[in-house]
């Protein structure tokens, strides 16, 4: 449903990534793992149609990322850093909103954001405006919006960030069900114990390059040392200063 070969994107004289190639299967959910900086957010903008390669290839639910144009974004969902709400909206607005860019039907898409509503905890909130909603309330009504016009790959920006134990069940339970009936899951996320009980196929990437790919099961340790190992490690300093009390 992914699949990459030699994806490249320059800016100027920097290479923000560099010939990625990877092929994610349908019904996948894919945690794509690395630092800031590393090339993961302009990488997924590249595969919704947003960022046009400097050279390589993709295909995303069969469409050609570079020439899928309107096509591609039916065929795709989005949940996006900035959450891309309106203020002024409310949250069942902004899902009325996107059953209309989508061309569902009124009885359709009420009946979706109700069930949406619902399974994302935000039946409470459904009147409140954006600009009033919590992090987490913007983030799941993202999701929601995301969601309703059923798509075939799902990419998801740091989807449990800013989330409350429970709101993170329910969204991790209701991207595994949908992963069952064929919708692939690509996400990125620094949550990774969240990401080694979820994801099904690993991938690291450290300034602008792969550096690994394998099915969660493949894994030779933790998840969490693997990173450390291969991506980014933490400074380990003693600053001794510190719990001291002057003489």
């Amino acid at each position: 449903m992914i699949s990459c070969r030699n994806l490249t994107r320059r800016f100027g004289e920097f290479t923000a990534v560099r010939d990625l190639s990877f092929e994610v299967a349908p019904g996948t959910i894919c945690a794509f793992l690395g630092p800031n900086g590393a090339g993961k957010s302009t990488t997924v903008r590249m595969l919704s149609g947003l960022l046009t390669p400097s050279s390589g290839s993709a295909v995303v639910a069969g469409l050609d990322v570079a020439g899928g144009g309107v096509e591609l974004k039916r065929q795709i969902g989005v949940l996006p850093e900035n959450l891309g709400l309106f203020d002024d909206l409310t949250v069942e607005e902004h899902l009325h909103l996107t059953g209309d860019l989508y061309g569902l039907s009124t009885a359709e898409t009420r009946a979706r954001t109700d069930q949406l509503l619902r399974v994302l905890a935000l039946e409470h909130g459904r009147n409140r405006f954006a600009s009033r909603c919590s992090h987490g309330m913007r983030k799941k009504t993202s999701l929601a919006m995301a969601l309703l016009p059923n798509p075939k790959v799902l990419f998801l920006d740091e989807p449990f960030e800013g989330i409350d134990p429970v709101s993170s069940k329910a969204m991790r339970d209701l991207l595994a069900a949908i992963a069952t009936r064929g919708i692939t899951v690509f996400l990125t996320s620094h949550i990774l114990p969240v990401v080694e009980r979820l994801a099904q196929q690993i991938l690291m990437l450290r300034g602008g390059e792969l550096v690994w790919n394998s099915v969660t099961g493949e894994l030779p340790g933790s998840l969490e040392e693997l990173y450390f190992e291969l991506v980014e490690s933490p400074v380990e300093e003693d600053l001794q200063w510190l719990g001291c009390k002057p003489c």
